[in-house]
């Protein structure tokens, strides 16, 4: 990895959460890398590569460049999500002192790698809470709601115990509020700070815990909070901005389209109320086919109308529409 900075002792990287849809599972692309050289043991991580400043103009025609080396990838939509610079997030190897600082991004596909190296996760593998699509997770109430109790509890009675109250509620929808869907990162944050999460012992936050091994498949570094910023950004992104189309092949039927939103966002939406919107919204336009799915009787194919880009300042799909949870 080139060194930017050298004298500082900084290495600029770039992390890449690859995200697809198939067969209603939103999917994250993974590598997958040693955690424990003795052992063999392996854990997911993040695709991610360097940024080499003299044959990448920008960052993110870094960030192509190399997907596309790696994987045959090639991107659809791509965004910057932030840096990631916080000490302890990379664990360093003996004699090693520079410190890593990785910026991470958002990728959309609708390719398939073309390496082994490479595999496609579904992510609520690795944030099981935010799956509401059938039910309320019961990780929930049977685990976290009691875990982050106690982790209020153990602050006392001051106001350190009331704000994380107040964060436990507010985040995973306790005590009768709302479930906000955006509101990834800051789950996964709250529980990582209660030491419920694998990463949270890794870095030595605590001994031990068996909870953690409940709660989602850890990644390598700090990749699983990249991924939940990924997460969060894409379920407010798709509310003012089309970019669930860059997920979907050319022409598709508008159940197609309702599922992916909602292997987006986590919950189910209303079928009518869903068509409605997407009408109103003058997103897609009828193709004149339909499709040949043997499941069920033909449905009309649709496609991305283009034209609304041009016609309305925020066209997305504003999730007021879901069924009751």
């Amino acid at each position: 990895m080139k060194r930017l900075g050298a004298e500082h002792g900084v290495s600029i990287g770039l992390s890449a959460a690859i995200v697809s849809v198939a067969e209603e599972r939103p999917r994250v692309l993974v590598v997958q890398r040693a955690s424990d050289q003795k052992s063999g043991e392996t854990i997911d991580a993040l695709p991610f590569g360097p940024f080499d400043p003299l044959h990448h103009r920008t960052l993110e025609i870094g960030l192509r460049t190399w997907v596309g080396e790696q994987t045959s990838l090639d991107l659809g939509y791509a965004e910057q999500l932030y840096t990631f610079g916080d000490r302890g997030r990379h664990l360093l190897k003996p004699g090693e002192k520079h410190r890593v600082v990785s910026v991470g991004y958002l990728a959309l596909t609708r390719g398939e790698p073309k390496t082994p190296a490479t595999q496609w996760r579904d992510w609520y593998r690795f944030f099981p809470w935010e799956d509401w699509r059938d039910a309320r997770p019961r990780v929930i109430d049977e685990i976290i709601a009691p875990a982050l109790k106690a982790f209020a509890k153990s602050a006392g009675k001051g106001e350190s115990a009331e704000a994380r109250r107040d964060r436990a509620r507010i985040c995973f929808g306790l005590d009768g509020l709302a479930w906000d869907e955006e509101k990834v990162l800051d789950r996964y944050e709250l529980l990582y700070e209660a030491g419920l999460v694998q990463e949270a012992v890794r870095d030595g936050r605590i001994e031990n815990s068996a909870l953690a091994a409940q709660l989602g498949a850890p990644m390598m570094f700090d990749h699983r909070r990249i991924l939940s910023t990924a997460i969060a950004r894409l379920r407010g992104k798709m509310k003012y901005r089309p970019v669930v189309f860059e997920l979907m092949p050319p022409t598709f039927t508008l159940l197609e389209l309702q599922r992916s939103v909602e292997a987006i966002s986590g919950v189910r939406l209303h079928k009518q109320n869903f068509r409605r919107l997407v009408e109103d919204q003058g997103l897609v336009e009828g193709t004149g086919r339909t499709s040949t799915s043997a499941r069920g009787r033909p449905a009309e194919l649709f496609r991305f109308r283009r034209d609304v880009l041009r016609e309305r300042p925020a066209p997305g799909f504003r999730l007021g529409v879901r069924t009751r949870s």
